[in-house]
């Protein structure tokens, strides 16, 4: 595996120690045929507490399989994923994952939506407690005014702001996102990206999520981890994004050092690992 990497010092959180530690894991599935179909293959990678990954990778190289992995909805074939040292073996609400489907309950209201996560969360705390959290976390998204409608009455926008907000009101350790603004249009997209950094700024959340933006995960991302083709997939190349935070999108388009990382990541993905025809 190539390690891409600038002559910047790391950020906090890359110089920390492993949180998130993926450690030899294989995913295998049986044929009917008798045969296995090999996912993943000894993929290993570490992540520190505060840092944002971004992994991207072509259809059917296990992204999402991988990530499922972290947050506990699959188990490994061999191998192990830990968090804080423990071996993850199932889901739990330290490990939040927003969807790009939304996931909401269509006839209950956004902030009903929220409550029920709070409330399966923290079932001691008072009803005005868990209120009041929801609230904070409504507005946080800036969907005050939409708190009593039904996700059928709100924007794909909107609603992928209420699945964050409940990702986030019961303070997961990591924050998974499964390519969370791929079915938004560029404005919007772009609109949620930068309340994405504000939010993980605030909350000092690991992120670990999937993209296939490049200049999404360049302006979002600590590193960015680039998966190689599937069957029995693997990580191919790790690069380190150099950017200083808080991220000035105007000021990073007109830095020749992102369009080279934008042209090494290219190359990766669309030459030695383009999918054949």
């Amino acid at each position: 595996m190539q390690i891409l990497s600038t002559q910047t010092p790391q950020t906090e959180a890359q110089s920390a120690a492993p949180f998130v530690e993926i450690e030899g894991v294989s995913k295998v599935y049986p044929k009917r045929d008798g045969g296995e179909n090999i996912v993943l293959q000894d993929v290993n990678l570490t992540v520190s507490e505060g840092e944002f990954v971004c992994v991207i990778g072509h259809s059917g190289c296990g992204k999402s399989t991988l990530l499922d992995m972290v947050s506990g909805f699959r188990q490994p074939s061999s191998g192990e994923v830990r968090v804080r040292g423990k071996r993850v073996e199932q889901p739990g609400p330290d490990r939040m994952v927003v969807f790009q489907n939304y996931s909401l309950l269509p006839w209950k209201t956004a902030f009903e939506n929220i409550y029920l996560a709070v409330n399966a969360v923290y079932p001691d705390k008072s009803k005005a407690d868990k209120t009041e959290i929801v609230n904070q976390h409504l507005a946080m998204v800036g969907l005050e005014e939409a708190a009593n409608k039904k996700p059928g009455q709100l924007s794909g926008g909107m609603k992928q702001r209420v699945s964050i907000a409940r990702a986030l009101s019961i303070y997961p350790e990591v924050l998974i996102l499964d390519e969370p603004f791929g079915a938004l249009d560029a404005i919007t997209k772009e609109e949620l990206q930068e309340e994405l950094l504000q939010i993980w700024a605030q909350h000092k959340v690991t992120v670990m999520m999937i993209t296939h933006d490049i200049d999404e995960a360049l302006f979002l991302a600590d590193r960015i981890v680039m998966m190689t083709n599937g069957p029995a997939a693997n990580i191919g190349e790790i690069m380190t994004v150099p950017f200083a935070r808080p991220r000035d999108r105007a000021a990073l388009m007109e830095d020749p050092q992102y369009y080279t990382l934008r042209n090494q990541a290219l190359d990766f993905l669309f030459g030695r690992y383009a999918h054949d025809e």
